[in-house]
């Protein structure tokens, strides 16, 4: 169980990383909204590029931060039955939750992501917006932040099941 949990932490310094390296996206989303709405107005000039690149980063903060979410018990649950249980009953809930609705939905969305990923990549396809921005980098995003959710649920399964183990 120690290797596993020596994974275990490896596992939740790559989501750290990532997650605190992404949240930077933030600040240069805004930049660029701001900095977009003022050339807007002042000079009249505009792009659908602009808008796009807003869009993709804000993809590349939820999606990338899934994860990270899931690391510091984030995420969306409803906590009214789980909050009254005893620890040992929180943990057999999360192993359950983990195993039969996050792994199954992150791996099929990743499996299902990947050839879509592909594609675009292969073929260059571009935004139908007048200068609308490549479009692989915003399809990259969903294997890789669900690639990234699947690393730290595995992460979250090992942990319980040492905390089940010590009890």
């Amino acid at each position: 169980m120690t290797t596993l949990l020596k994974l275990s932490e490896r596992i939740d310094g790559l989501t750290e990383h990532v997650g605190r390296g992404v949240r930077w996206l933030i600040l240069v989303m805004v930049l660029i909204s701001a900095g977009n709405a003022l050339v807007r107005y002042a000079f009249h000039i505009s792009s659908n590029a602009w808008l796009e690149i807003q869009w993709y980063l804000f993809s590349a903060v939820f999606l990338l931060c899934a994860g990270y979410a899931l690391k510091h018990n984030q995420h969306v649950r409803v906590d009214v039955v789980a909050s009254r249980l005893s620890p040992r009953a929180q943990a057999w809930v999360e192993i359950f939750g983990t195993l039969v609705f996050l792994l199954p939905m992150a791996l099929l969305i990743l499996a299902l992501s990947w050839p879509v990923f592909v594609t675009s990549w292969r073929s260059g396809e571009v935004s139908a917006n007048a200068n609308g921005l490549i479009l692989w980098p915003a399809r990259l995003l969903v294997p890789m932040g669900f690639a990234l959710l699947v690393l730290q649920a595995i992460s979250e399964l090992l942990k319980r099941i040492a905390f089940l183990r010590r009890e």
